[in-house]
């Protein structure tokens, strides 16, 4: 009798699903113009100015908007903001604000809006982040803008981005939020999804295509793939080259590159990770290609450097090869930094994602080949976001780190004194450059401090580097329109069921 009912169980499951798809019917039996997006962990804040887990910044990417925005190209475009201008001195950034843009209650946007929203986010972020040049914003005019800087920064247009959000919802932004997104919020339940339907009052002509999103919080990958297989999700990324064969024909498989920095991060003040040697014998010992090869059957982009390869003009791509897998060398190297015998060490994992366990299981073999025992520590991604992330009480992590449109953004966390240096890195050669390149005006200049920035992490072997991961992103075939993103963003607005 058990395995009748669990029969007909599957069977409604599968039938729930068929009609919850594009040709299947709504209560009053209209066709559906839905979608059911899967996401691997679970929304931290409603509150864009304090979101800090990129999935979450994935999912408000379609409800918030800043006076400009990230493109799927790597640049930016205007948004609240209908155009700007950029003083020769880097000083001042004028924006003229888009006519008759209006948020998701149907109010009109104002330049005391913007102020708000700038101001909080700038005492949000605080002392040490990039907001640290923001002197003030001056109103102009009902429709003018101009953001004044302390110091030239040229890289301060990257930073508006942070949402427009309206000064009377001050008080219910975490409970009901409102931006200027193509997406207005309808519903969030902890642990188990967020909806969003589609804004009628969207600036931009002709989109969303969607009337509704769902994301649903699927933090397991077995049960992604059988929601994917049965139909109850439309949408899921992050798989590896072998998940994607237990994939069905009523999906297709979109490839593209995750946009992290994923690698076997390390915590400098804690031995031995604090002796260069060591780091620089592990990196030899590691072999990453197997990673790519055996995780994402050759796909991603092997790295070595805190940095993605889409910001081709910031991208050092020496770093590739500053380390070869090399085990006679590595096995010198810990014989020269005192560990002849090799060490025992933990990798503590977030579960959100499946492919870093799969890392850290091929780099624990290849480390075992030079003496290094690696335990895997498996943990919720909240524990490891609270006892790795914020407190740093850890040896070290397999994860991937984002960064956003400013190229500053991917190498402010190895700063000393950064408040996200979670890898407790310090080199005051690296501040220093740091520094300079920041306030560079000239791009080119600006850009080979950056190269310089990567080849000094690469060769203190700050953290083990592996690979931008491939994206691999199930969706179902009645869809189009899919883009990849350089920064944490599923953008839903473009995404359409096809004719």
């Amino acid at each position: 009798m058990k395995k009748v009912i669990t029969f007909w169980l599957v069977i409604a499951i599968v039938m729930a699903a068929a009609l919850s798809v594009y040709g299947g019917t709504s209560e009053n039996g209209e066709a559906s113009n839905s979608v059911v997006v899967g996401i691997s962990q679970d929304i931290d804040s409603l509150d864009p100015h304090n979101a800090d887990y990129a999935g979450t910044r994935e999912v408000l990417f379609n409800l918030f908007e800043g006076l400009v925005k990230a493109t799927s190209g790597g640049s930016i475009e205007p948004a609240v903001a209908e155009s700007y201008e950029i003083s020769e001195d880097a000083q001042t950034i004028t924006f003229k604000l888009r006519t008759g843009i209006t948020f998701h209650d149907g109010t009109p946007v104002t330049p005391e809006d913007i102020k708000y929203s700038i101001e909080r986010y700038a005492g949000i972020q605080g002392e040490g982040s990039s907001f640290d040049a923001f002197k003030e914003l001056q109103i102009i005019d009902d429709q003018t803008v101009a953001i004044i800087l302390s110091e030239p920064n040229p890289e301060f247009i990257y930073e508006l981005t942070c949402a427009v959000i309206p000064q009377a919802n001050d008080a219910d932004v975490n409970s009901n939020p409102i931006g200027t997104g193509p997406f207005k919020y309808v519903s969030f339940t902890p642990g188990m999804s967020i909806v969003l339907e589609k804004y009628e009052g969207y600036w931009k002509e002709g989109y969303p295509f969607l009337d509704e999103v769902t994301f649903k919080v699927v933090t397991d990958v077995n049960t992604a793939i059988f929601e994917l297989n049965a139909g109850s999700l439309d949408i899921y990324q992050y798989l590896t080259a072998d998940q994607v064969t237990a994939l069905n024909e009523n999906l297709d498989i979109l490839e593209g590159s995750v946009n992290y920095v994923q690698a076997l991060f390390l915590n400098n003040a804690v031995a031995p990770f604090d002796n260069v040697l060591v780091r620089q014998a592990m990196y030899y010992a590691v072999d990453r290609d197997l990673v790519n090869e055996f995780v994402f059957g050759g796909k991603s982009h092997i790295i070595g450097t805190n940095m993605i390869p889409a910001a081709e003009a910031y991208y050092n791509a020496d770093t590739e090869t500053t380390y070869t897998h090399d085990v006679q060398k590595a096995k010198e190297l810990l014989a020269e930094a005192g560990y002849p015998d090799g060490f025992e060490f933990t990798i503590t994992v977030p579960n959100n994602y499946a492919p870093h366990e799969s890392t850290a299981q091929i780099l624990a073999e290849s480390l075992a080949e030079v003496g290094i025992k690696a335990n895997i520590n498996l943990v919720e991604f909240t524990t490891w976001f609270s006892d790795v992330y914020t407190d740093r009480n850890y040896e070290a992590t397999v994860v991937a780190v984002d960064g956003k449109s400013a190229p500053s953004s991917w190498f402010t966390k190895n700063i000393s004194t950064a408040a996200n240096n979670f890898t407790n890195y310090s080199n005051p050669q690296y501040d220093e450059v740091f520094n300079l390149a920041f306030s560079a005006t000239d791009l080119d200049r600006k850009a080979e401090y950056y190269k310089q920035l990567q080849q000094i992490l690469a060769d203190d072997a700050a953290s083990i580097y592996v690979q931008d991961p491939a994206n691999l992103l199930a969706i179902n075939n009645k869809l189009e329109g899919y883009v990849f993103y350089p920064v944490s963003a599923q953008d839903m607005s473009v995404v359409k069921y096809k004719d």
